[in-house]
């Protein structure tokens, strides 16, 4: 009879088990290489820490103020605490649960006008009660809880990395507005220097009105940028600083920004397989398919009967003088399930089999869109590279054409209209290089976004 229970249990054991083994797994054919016919070696920007890779010591200090501070990121923290606890409770629950009841009744009773009769009770007792995991249902719960603990932790990394792309993003936005407003303002300067010879070379008889005119139209143009781009500086100076977590202020950035052009030609991006390592994103994709596969199995498992044992020891009298000569214990066990549901139980396990399909097929989108994301970054970075070298070739022409010009137009070769034609070229030039600059580096920080680079936070501590 023993040979026959334990027979018995075994195989409905190994039933247990097969509630997910038909899942399909996750169809990855991933690319070599992000680009095709590109060349890669194992080295990769993405391995550089984040305040290795920004050297400007005002923009780090401005991406740990906002992972110190930021508001999102702090809630994100709170909600991987909050889930680190739920998952706990699913550990525990291997562990008996420990009850225990002291009381004292006194009941009395007359029935049919009779004498009253009492009846005092007095308990101790302590319960100790046992699931057995007999078909699983308690490790398959255990295993999702851990699986979404996973991917919450993972999608607080997710959310570090972006901010700090964010940051350094919202950083160079700033600093680009602000180089061009210096632009606009020295511009002015020049402006208004063009317009007092224009006026007095007017006053003196040397020139005609039409000149006159002329400078006073270039200079109210260019007076007419300065409002907007300081509209423009103050706005982005209020994204940091909601970023960083901290009220409106002006002095996060310093007033006069220094482009540097120095940028490496050649950005190592790395092996593509090892994105599935680095991109935190796709790790929590691939938790929640576990989960996905954990709930499925636990949906399997509850189509069995649940196996309880409780154990009460205890004392219990009527008399509190000789309570502890009446010992008290009482052992149950339990095997309890559904003899027939109409197909409930076998309806919400293909339901949980269905989201396990949605999981697996998030997963799949996720890291397609993450090989697209540093496909269209690599060739972004390639072109704005491209367009910055031919932004300066331009604005270099142009300052040229600019001193030629104005050599001319004294020697009266040239009229003043080819000379305001020179500056306005100038001028735009400059902006174009600076706008160039700015586009280089913001597509060198989605860059080292995109390819993972920003998130851990191991060696951050030691800092």
């Amino acid at each position: 009879m023993k040979t026959k229970i334990i027979a018995i249990i075994a195989i409905l054991s190994l039933i247990s088990c097969n509630g997910v083994k038909n899942l399909r797994k996750p169809n990855l054919d991933m690319p070599e290489t992000y680009i095709p016919a590109m060349e890669t070696d194992s080295a990769c920007v993405a391995d550089i820490e984040w305040w290795e890779f920004y050297t400007d010591p005002t923009l780090c200090s401005l991406i740990k103020k906002a992972l110190d501070n930021n508001r999102d990121l702090l809630k994100a923290a709170a909600k991987v605490e909050e889930v680190r606890n739920l998952y706990g409770i699913d550990r525990l629950n291997y562990l008996p649960e420990i009850s225990g009841i002291a009381g004292a009744s006194h009941e009395t009773n007359r029935y049919n006008g009779i004498t009253t009769t009492k009846d005092p009770e007095y308990d101790l007792k302590m319960t100790v009660g046992w699931e057995v995991n007999l078909f699983g249902a308690m490790s398959w719960a255990k295993k999702s809880s851990r699986a979404r603990y996973e991917a919450t932790l993972d999608d607080y990394h997710a959310m570090r990395m972006t901010l700090i792309a964010e940051t350094a993003s919202a950083y160079f936005r700033l600093m680009a507005l602000k180089n061009e407003l210096s632009i606009v303002r020295q511009t002015l300067e020049t402006r208004e220097e063009s317009l007092n010879q224009a006026r007095i070379r007017f006053e003196g008889g040397l020139t005609s009105e039409t000149v006159y005119q002329q400078a006073k139209v270039e200079y109210a143009s260019t007076a007419a940028l300065v409002p907007n781009l300081e509209q423009q500086v103050k706005v982005a100076n209020n994204a940091i600083t909601m970023l960083i977590g901290e009220f409106p202020n002006d002095s996060i950035c310093p007033e006069q920004p220094i482009w540097s052009d120095n940028i490496q030609d050649n950005i190592p991006v790395g092996v593509s397989s090892t994105l599935l390592e680095r991109r935190p994103d796709i790790s929590a994709a691939e938790h929640r398919l576990a989960a996905a596969m954990a709930d499925a199995g636990l949906s399997y498992a509850n189509q069995f009967p649940n196996i309880s044992l409780s154990f009460t020891p205890g004392w219990e009298n009527e008399s509190l003088s000789r309570f502890f000569a009446s010992p008290f214990t009482y052992v149950v066990g339990n095997i309890a399930g559904t003899i027939f549901d109409f197909g409930r139980k076998k309806r919400k396990y293909k339901a949980a089999i269905a989201i396990y399909e949605q999981a697996r097929n998030d997963y799949e989108k996720t890291v397609i869109n993450a090989f697209t994301e540093v496909n269209t970054a690599i060739e972004t970075l390639n072109k704005v590279k491209e367009n910055r070298k031919l932004k300066a070739e331009l604005c270099e022409a142009s300052m040229k054409y600019v001193n030629l010009a104005q050599l001319q137009y004294r020697a009266g070769s040239l009229n003043y209209i080819d000379v305001l034609d020179a500056q306005r070229r100038y001028f735009d030039a400059q902006i174009a290089v600076s706008n160039a600059l700015r586009d280089e580096y913001l597509a060198l920080a989605n860059l080292y976004k995109v390819l993972g680079g920003g998130w851990d936070t191991s060696s951050e501590k030691n800092r």
